[in-house]
């Protein structure tokens, strides 16, 4: 027995120490990834202490012998485009990687409209996501990670993937279309690494190095490398949220009341009052309350949709729902942003009364249905509109549930966790879609956001690589009257940032939703994108890739004349008819809507009630709907203001 335990020992210290000694590969450097041609690029990892690692490629033997530290890397050159390749790895083992394309690497980054995929947007791009096979588009999604302390060397998961019906799904769905309009103009394999998290503030994206700029956001990730903190604040959270719950859970009649559940089709709702869906439940006689509300719709479903697979959409619930047809669960969403697809079994629809009932849970502000979204139920290529009357009841009175810490959308976290890991692959450059969360603070973004670029540009060490960025879209409600806007002032420094070199924004004032802050329409964000990657990327001098931008005014009389860059073929009127969205103000600063037209590559703003303007503003609002300056490639102008303050 002492012999046997002796010769376990020895072989458990082998084992330990072989495993130690093998060539260990950071995530990305795996099957299947894209490297990026015309560049030097790293291949790295580790291994044991003054161990000689060899790598073949392409016919070429690449070798490096590691350090104290057990690092090794050699620098790949001269690789052109193509593929699929293999390399060996050798050592004290051997690795082979297979289905290596050489191509351009693009990094896909920001908050939830650059996390939206392509399942999100299935319903308006079925045709696209069933013709997506292509091997030549991949990409390698990094995973919500957030460091306060440390810069991450790797990442925790991930593997590099080509689109095609199945996979592209999980795509973020700006990067699909951004890679689909290069791939089909160059024919050039693209990778994208997709780095995005819902929610967060471009503060959370900034080395520790950067955020040196910025005191409070300094002070803040400071309190967070505190262990101690964070865990109390992620305690206190949970506590209240289970609390919270756990109440709402008990006070639910539709769950604990009487004989039967609210979504049993038997039980009676005879004495349910009415509200039309979509709708919010605070316009109702029941007034702004949170907790949760019962809906429940009777249908009439013909016979020629039953006995097939059918597809329930329900817009989308503020805040989360349990859905149930006929008794029986289809789906469930735990907050408000998703929209409601859910998939209802073959054999759960019969022929004449059917029953809907959806649990909805409001934890804060306005419970309801959003407006101007699909509410229907689908068939054998039939559609039963849902909108209309519903019953509803409350179930459940609830105070409103305390806000909590997001602790991913604090300083530094995200950058050290999921930026960091990725700095040693070698890439074309970025696409960024964020802003949104920083509107409250729009001047600070003015500072904030080139620190970003300037940031990242430093420590990926490839010069000024081109950073590509999102202006954000038209959201909210539609005011009738000059205001003033955050929104506004953000697009405004965004705008500022084309400053910056090797830059380009894609404008999407036009392609926004007013109640959904993530709107569907990604074709055309992608495409406005790829049309800045023509230019700030692959040198394409003939491209007209942006809309018109204010250049100056020249006041005349009771006329201000604009001039822009941009222009293209020329400045036009989408749709025709007039221009629309120009606002102008004397010196009282009062601004007021004004009449705009296009003369040559000019326009010319007046209102005939200003004897003396000083300035005009543009589509200076959140939502400036039906904002028409385009130049004549269709692409539509940036908000502005010539009142810089």
């Amino acid at each position: 027995m002492k012999m046997f335990r002796s010769l376990l020992c020895f072989y458990l210290l082998l084992f330990s120490h072989t495993a130690f000694c093998r060539v260990r590969l950071p995530r990305l450097v795996s099957d299947g990834m894209v490297l990026q041609r015309n560049a030097h690029v790293k291949i790295w990892g580790r291994a044991a202490t003054d161990e000689k690692v060899t790598i073949t490629f392409n016919d070429k033997t690449y070798s490096d012998t590691t350090g104290k530290d057990g690092k090794w890397a050699v620098m790949l050159s001269e690789l052109k485009a193509g593929g699929p390749y293999e390399m060996e790895i050798n050592s004290s083992n051997r690795i082979t990687l297979k289905d290596i394309l050489i191509g351009d690497v693009w990094v896909c980054s920001g908050q939830s409209n650059m996390d939206l995929t392509m399942a999100r947007v299935e319903e308006s791009y079925a045709d696209v996501i069933a013709n997506s096979n292509n091997p030549a588009i991949r990409r390698f999604f990094v995973s919500k990670r957030y460091n306060f302390n440390t810069p991450q060397e790797d990442l925790e998961s991930g593997f590099w993937e080509p689109a095609n019906p199945e996979t592209v799904r999980r795509f973020t769905a700006t990067g699909y279309f951004f890679a689909k309009a290069l791939y089909e103009k160059y024919k050039v394999p693209i990778g994208l690494i997709h780095a995005s998290v819902g929610g967060s503030p471009a503060e959370a994206w900034l080395s520790e190095d950067a955020l040196t700029e910025f005191p409070s956001h300094l002070e803040t990730a400071e309190k967070f490398k505190n262990s101690d903190y964070l865990n109390s604040i992620e305690k206190k959270d949970k506590a209240v949220s289970d609390t919270w719950y756990g109440l709402l859970q008990q006070k639910d009649k539709g769950i604990t009341e009487g004989q039967k559940p609210w979504f049993d089709p038997a039980y009676d709702a005879s004495d349910w009052t009415t509200m039309n869906v979509p709708g919010y439940w605070a316009d109702s006689p029941l007034g702004n309350v949170n907790g949760v509300v019962w809906f429940r719709k009777e249908i009439d479903v013909p016979a020629s949709m039953t006995g097939k697979p059918a597809r329930l959409l329900l817009g989308r619930v503020v805040d989360s729902d349990r859905t149930y047809v006929n008794g029986e669960f289809v789906g469930s969403v735990s907050y408000q942003y998703p929209p409601r697809k859910y998939d209802v079994p073959e054999n759960l629809l019969k022929e004449g009364k059917n029953i809907i009932v959806v649990r909805v849970v409001n934890n804060t502000g306005r419970g309801g249905f959003l407006l101007d979204k699909l509410y229907q139920l689908s068939a054998a290529g039939q559609t039963i509109d849902l909108k209309g009357p519903w019953q509803y009841k409350l179930a459940a009175t609830m105070e409103p549930l305390p806000g909590k810490t997001f602790i991913e959308w604090q300083p530094l976290g995200l950058y050290n966790g999921m930026i960091a890991p990725l700095l040693n692959y070698t890439i074309k450059g970025v696409i960024w879609y964020q802003g949104e969360s920083n509107t409250g603070r729009p001047r600070e973004y003015q500072k904030l956001f080139p620190a970003l670029i300037a940031d990242w540009r430093q420590k990926w060490n490839q010069g000024d690589f081109p950073f590509l960025y999102v202006q954000l879209a038209n959201y909210m409600q539609v005011k009738d009257q000059p205001s003033e806007s955050n929104w506004a002032e953000l697009r405004e420094a965004q705008l500022k940032t084309l400053a910056v070199p090797n830059t380009a924004m894609a404008v999407a004032i036009d392609i926004g939703e007013w109640n959904d802050v993530h709107p569907l329409n990604k074709e055309d964000v992608g495409k406005r994108l790829a049309l800045g990657a023509q230019k700030v990327a692959y040198g394409d001098e003939t491209v007209v890739y942006s809309g018109p931008i204010y250049r100056s005014m020249k006041i005349e009389g009771n006329k201000i004349t604009l001039t822009f860059t941009h222009i293209g073929s020329g400045l036009t009127v989408k749709d025709g008819g007039e221009l629309k969205h120009f606002a102008i103000a004397g010196p009282d600063k009062k601004f007021v809507w004004a009449k705009a037209k296009i003369q040559g590559d000019k326009v010319i703003v007046r209102n005939d009630d200003i004897n003396s303007p000083v300035a005009v503003r543009y589509a200076w609002a959140d939502n400036p709907e039906g904002a028409n300056l385009y130049n004549k490639e269709g692409l539509p102008a940036s908000p502005f203001r010539t009142d810089e303050q």
